[in-house]
């Protein structure tokens, strides 16, 4: 684009760009006015003045355009600062392993065990209730295996896929993917575990060539073991030999000079069968199937009459996605679909015919529950690898990867942060436009009616070539857009400022949609794990018939969140809504009660199935990830009360304040349970127990008070610390927005609790000499 000064319409605007400009504008024109009349007594002077002042009109125009974008983009970084920066990782990893979990345009796939009474009721592991107290995993949750485990054991991973269970007793050996951090490519990983996959010990690389290799098919042949990875980029399907389980393999032979992926071996009425899908730069890769028969799973292989056996479309599930079972006496083949992504999903084929000249099988449901939590869910994108068997109990088991992202989300991210980007300098053109900063789009030398020098042989080619001289008659057309525009917005009317102001805001929502796309990760709000395992809570808040409408919104926001297992709505008064009538991704429990007491809040209930519980009120929004970062850290430390809202009792003062008094003291000693992790178990018993009669009155009394009782009960438990704080990114009090609520009139909900404070001091004694600092612990999440 040219950019000049001199347009007609150049007042008014909506952003210190256009007051920039205009101001600006006056200057240069004056200055231009000046230069072109003092020159005027000689054409070569004449021309030297006016070019003069003409290229600081130039330079004042380009400066417009580049002042609007260097605020658009100081606002952007702004709110990628403030938005878009993630909190300090607790599992921050020291030397070389932090190098892994690097963002991949594959994905960021793990892996995860699940259990059933048969194949096709396969339920995730945390639906057993395993519970392992070394981690405070109670329970133990899916994902069992992610980049993360192996590089924190050395071996610096992006991601982990393709998962092959071999079984040795009562000893799991799992096998995989893990795509390299270093080499980009793939190796072959191996993981033990003693306790029917719950916890896995990463045992180290079994496998690594100069080429990729994945799909790690591992199989027992007369006493041997055998593993027959893709190998598709070194053109070849080769079968390796154990020589010192599982780490230590030599290659048996080539079965194949043929670039096969996800292949395996299979025996069915006396043959082997081998089935793969051949690699080709044609994309027909995904929806391709191919048999090969032999006597031997060593070969030599003879291909099926009917090869190949599809050569279809992507979604159909052609391409396998993980070993073959049997089941009731009959053989089933795992698919994938990769219609809508590669690895959507996998597809269970019921195989009724394989022979040497024929080959049948049909598509059979496989009720499996995919995850409603979108991108916050570890498998919420896509599935596609299944290795599922039956153990000598009788029950199922089966290892399954998954991903949170769909196939090539980071390079689609990056081209609509781009693109974002590109749209902020056409608006900023635009704005120039109006303003009349900018009066040529294209230069004046392409266009048809310019008058200035231009080179003889130019002009001859131009004549001779009747496309040259239609699209320099489309430039100058082009070029009286400018002059259109201004004639019909006028930036010195109303409408005019209104538009420019529009425009100006739109570039600043379009500058921080393409830092969010750039830099703003993939969007998901992942769950933090300790000592390598995840786990769930469940969420408990209390409510009733006035506050519908907040737990509408409650739910549904809150039912996203990672590692929210449950939601336990106690209803306290009216009538309550139908649980179909809630939006949520996991189950919702309404507990109804027959007294509208606050007591209800910590009420024993056997059916909750985690030791975690987050108190939550209904009308406090917060982020997910502040919600993993609390559940994290109360981890760590169960026998606290872990929230998001700090307070400070005096024991001498006993006047209850906010969380200004807490900061000025620069200590707290006090955690609201409005919002706070606790141990159900430990806490709902203590709060019910007969020593804590007498304060539960004084709630029944004031109907209020019952996070302050809690938090005298746990001190009076021990002389340690009971409670830990973390600092919320940024939190929401929807109460504000609504008359249902007890501590609106803030005076009387202080004056309340103070008169609380004093009679529990009375009963538990005080919290006088009781005070943790913020900004103590190595996160940084207390500050």
């Amino acid at each position: 684009m040219v950019v000049a000064g001199g347009g007609d319409n150049g007042g008014g605007g909506g952003s210190c760009c256009m007051k920039w400009w205009q101001h600006n504008r006056n200057h240069y024109y004056h200055q231009h006015h000046y230069n072109h009349n003092s020159n005027s007594s000689g054409n070569s002077n004449s021309a030297s003045g006016g070019g003069g002042g003409g290229g600081r009109v130039v330079a004042a125009g380009f400066a417009f355009c580049l002042v609007c974008f260097v605020i658009n983009g100081l606002i952007a970084v702004l709110y990628g600062w403030l938005i878009l920066t993630p909190p300090v990782s607790l599992n921050e990893r020291k030397g070389l392993p932090w190098l892994g979990c690097q963002e991949d345009n594959e994905g960021s796939w793990a892996i995860g065990v699940f259990f059933g009474q048969s194949p096709f009721s396969i339920k995730p592991i945390e639906t057993t209730e395993i519970w392992r107290n070394e981690s405070a995993a109670w329970p133990v949750a899916n994902p069992v295996i992610t980049c993360a485990s192996a590089s924190d054991s050395g071996f610096p991973s992006n991601f982990v896929a393709d998962p092959f269970l071999y079984v040795q007793g009562d000893v799991f050996y799992l096998f995989y993917e893990t795509k390299n951090s270093f080499t980009m490519q793939g190796d072959i990983g191996v993981a033990k575990s003693i306790d029917k996959g719950a916890t896995w010990q990463q045992l180290g690389i079994a496998l690594d060539e100069e080429w990729h290799l994945s799909y790690p098919y591992v199989f027992n042949y007369l006493g041997q073991v055998y593993m027959m990875p893709e190998s598709s980029q070194k053109g070849e399907l080769r079968l390796y030999r154990v020589t010192n389980f599982p780490l230590e393999w030599e290659l048996d032979r080539v079965i194949m000079k043929k670039p096969l992926i996800d292949s395996f071996i299979i025996d069915h009425n006396g043959e082997y069968w081998l089935f793969g899908s051949e690699h080709n730069s044609f994309g027909t890769t995904n929806g391709r199937l191919e048999i090969w028969y032999s006597s031997s799973p060593l070969g030599p292989w003879k291909p099926h009459k009917k090869n190949p056996i599809y050569s279809t479309y992507r979604s159909f599930g052609a391409r396998n996605g993980g070993r073959p079972f049997r089941y009731n006496g009959n053989l089933y083949r795992i698919g994938q679909d990769c219609g809508e992504t590669y690895g959507r999903r996998v597809r269970i084929f019921k195989v009724e015919v394989l022979s040497r000249v024929d080959y049948k099988e049909v598509e059979v449901p496989f009720p499996f529950e995919e995850s409603s939590k979108g991108r916050n869910a570890w498998n919420g994108a896509r599935y596609h690898h299944l290795d599922v068997q039956q153990l000598k109990s009788g029950e199922w088991v089966g290892l399954m990867d998954g991903d949170r992202v769909p196939s090539g989300d980071s390079v689609h991210r990056f081209l609509l942060g781009c693109a974002s980007v590109a749209a902020v300098s056409g608006l900023i053109l635009f704005l120039g436009v109006l303003l009349g900063a900018v009066n040529c789009i294209i230069p004046l030398n392409w266009c048809a009616d310019y008058s200035g020098k231009r080179s003889d042989t130019l002009i001859a080619w131009e004549r001779a070539n009747v496309f040259s001289l239609k699209l320099r008659r489309v430039f100058s057309r082009l070029n009286r857009v400018p002059s259109f525009l201004r004639s019909w917005i006028k930036p010195n009317t109303f409408a005019g400022r209104s538009v420019l102001t529009l425009i100006f805001a739109l570039g600043v929502a379009l500058s921080c949609t393409g830092v969010t796309f750039i830099y703003g990760g993939s969007g998901a709000e992942e769950p933090y794990s300790w000592k390598g395992q995840f786990s769930q809570f469940t969420l408990l808040t209390m409510t009733y018939d006035a506050r519908l409408w907040n737990l509408k919104m409650f739910v549904n926001h809150y039912s996203r969140c990672a590692s929210v297992k449950e939601i336990l709505v106690v209803w306290n008064k009216g009538i309550p809504p139908k649980v179909s009538d809630l939006n949520s991704a996991v189950p919702v429990r309404i507990r109804v009660e027959d007294l509208n007491s606050l007591n209800n809040r910590f009420k024993v209930d056997p059916l909750i199935k985690t030791r975690a519980v987050l108190e939550l009120d209904d009308d406090i929004m917060m982020p997910c990830d502040d919600v993993e970062r609390g559940f994290m850290l109360w981890r760590q430390h169960p026998d606290r009360i872990v929230g998001f809202y700090p307070r400070y009792v005096d024991g001498s003062r006993l006047e209850y304040s906010g969380e200004k008094y807490a900061r000025k003291n620069k200590g707290y000693n006090m955690i609201l349970t409005g919002a706070a992790f606790m141990d159900s178990q430990v806490a709902f018993e203590r709060y019910w127990s007969e020593q804590a009669k007498p304060g539960r009155e004084v709630v029944d009394k004031y109907f209020n008070c019952e996070d302050v009782l809690m938090n005298f009960l746990y001190a009076n438990a021990s002389s340690s610390k009971t409670v830990e704080y973390v600092r919320p990114a940024w939190a929401i009090d929807t109460s504000k927005l609504s008359s249902a609520a007890i501590s609106r009139d803030t005076n009387v909900h202080y004056k309340i609790r103070s008169e609380c404070l004093r009679k529990f001091s009375d009963m538990y004694g005080s919290m006088s000499g009781r005070r943790w600092e913020f900004d103590s612990r190595k996160d940084r999440w207390d500050v």
